[in-house]
């Protein structure tokens, strides 16, 4: 009889269970890398909105400055590629007339420096036909993303020439064709436009006067 031989035991790992272990291990850091990259360009792209907003507050509250800008809301409208002239209303008296175009003129410019490739239209409401009756201007800001979703669900909710269903299709509305540029991101906001108006009491029934008007 052969005398038995005995072989210590092996421990540890073989070669290819370590190759296995680290590719599982690239692939669950990549994953991580993934999502925080795709965590980052949503919280950029959140900032540049939070920007956009408060920029159309900023216009909003120049046209309250204003002593009648309802008188003038077409004074405002302009395209994305328009670049008015600011003019000078800080040294010398200004209309109406000339107050809008100066800030027109400034409020594009500081969206121009606040946002990367930034640019922004002004637009009648398209509900509101008859001149009288208008109470809203339309803002559309748009900017340049490193990426952004091109699809077709995301450029209707900034078309403002669209009209949402009560099921949630879109179709054609009527009015301005205020779109989104391709390869941009845009926001869509209307801010109401009002004349500031005093009381006038003159002996009889209460009369509001609007400067300007």
């Amino acid at each position: 009889m052969r005398p038995s031989i005995h072989r210590p035991r092996q421990s540890g790992i073989t070669l290819i269970e370590s190759l296995v272990a680290i590719v599982v291990a690239a692939l669950g850091i990549l994953g991580i890398l993934g999502v925080q990259m795709r965590t980052l360009a949503d919280t950029q792209t959140t900032v540049r909105r939070s920007q956009a907003i408060r920029l159309i507050e900023d216009l909003g509250e120049r046209m309250k400055v204003n002593p009648n800008a309802l008188a003038d809301l077409g004074a405002y409208v302009s395209a994305f590629s328009a670049t008015p002239s600011a003019g000078d209303c800080k040294t010398k008296q200004c209309s109406r007339t000339e107050l809008a175009v100066y800030d027109l003129g400034t409020w594009k410019q500081t969206v121009k420096d606040s946002l990367p490739l930034g640019q922004a239209s002004i637009f009648l409401a398209p509900g509101e036909t008859v001149a009288a009756n208008r109470r809203l201007l339309g803002v559309m800001i748009s900017w340049r993303e490193n990426e952004r979703d091109t699809a077709g669900d995301y450029k209707n909710n900034i078309d403002a020439t669209k009209i949402r269903a009560a099921d949630g299709s879109f179709s054609d509305g009527g009015g301005t064709a205020a779109t989104c540029p391709a390869d941009r991101t845009c926001h869509l906001q209307y801010i109401p436009v009002a004349a500031r108006c005093a009381p006038y009491l003159g002996g009889g029934p209460t009369q509001y006067f609007c400067p300007g008007s």
